[in-house]
């Protein structure tokens, strides 16, 4: 069975973050990729100029359109912008039965507010809707009502506490914590003590292209699920891809910021899905 995948998110128009780089996620996964938008900005890989949200109506309007029509297998929940679309979201969520996929975006990875306290709320009320939350170290110590965390210790434990409290399982990123490795880690409250957190070490790739990172690899994870991988299988299968994605975001020469990872490397170079998927 191919996956059918909503991404529900704002627009990117250089094609490196948003529904965009959902697309091009979830189709390099082996899914067939839907989007509905929460917001339209104008951006490059420079940054965020202006955005724009449309009327909450007119987004529930492309929620139902879809969800009335298609059997959906997993949606990935993205940039959500204001608490009247976040509660928007929330309801429509409550009502379909299909993996859910939250990126709760927040914070930029250069610690700027994206969100309203009021908007902040009423994402924390989406939460619980969620199978699985991928927040960054920013977003994540928000959530948890913390500080931002330096270690990974740290970090684990504000996953757990977040876990706990959404009954979610929380996808902790440790990218963005010092060192020469990237870990990133499945953590589940609701697991047996021993089997609680599943860490997947990682080499830091040394690249300035990380534009829509988050929004790779959540719609990815998002994908693999929905097309039958365990939790595990699904985090070890998506991080080696995006590993290979940044490894090779040099060979695409986007603007002159930071670029935007490359989804497709792998089919471009003719090696297609990994062989358990062909």
């Amino acid at each position: 069975m191919i996956p059918r995948v909503l991404s529900v998110a704002g627009s990117d128009p250089s094609g490196g973050a948003g529904v965009q780089a959902d697309l091009k996620s979830i189709a390099a996964q082996g899914g067939y990729g839907m989007a509905v938008l929460t917001a339209l900005t104008a951006q490059n890989t420079r940054g965020v100029r202006s955005v724009h949200v449309p009327p909450v109506g007119f987004l529930r309007e492309q929620l139902d359109a879809v969800s009335d029509d298609v059997r959906l297998d997993a949606v990935k929940v993205g940039m959500l912008g204001s608490a009247a679309v976040a509660a928007e979201v929330a309801d429509w969520l409550e009502k379909q039965d299909t993996l859910a996929v939250v990126d709760p975006v927040m914070v930029s990875t250069s610690g700027d507010r994206l969100l309203d306290p009021d908007a902040e709320e009423a994402l924390r009320e989406l939460l619980p809707r969620a199978d699985l939350l991928t927040p960054n170290l920013h977003e994540l110590a928000l959530l948890a009502r913390a500080p931002l965390a330096t270690t990974w210790e740290t970090a684990l434990a504000q996953a757990m506490a977040l876990s706990e409290e959404t009954r979610s399982v929380v996808l902790l990123k440790g990218g963005h914590l010092p060192g020469d490795s990237s870990p990133d880690a499945l953590v589940d409250a609701a697991r047996p003590p021993d089997a609680q957190v599943d860490t997947v070490w990682g080499e830091r790739v040394d690249t300035p292209h990380t534009h829509g990172t988050g929004c790779s690899l959540s719609s990815a994870m998002a994908t693999r699920l929905a097309a039958g991988d365990d939790w595990d299988a699904a985090l070890h299968r998506v991080k080696a891809w995006l590993h290979e994605s940044l490894l090779h975001a040099h060979e695409l020469h986007v603007g002159g910021g930071h670029g935007p990872v490359h989804h497709f490397h792998a089919l471009w170079r003719g090696e297609g899905l990994p062989p358990e998927d062909r």
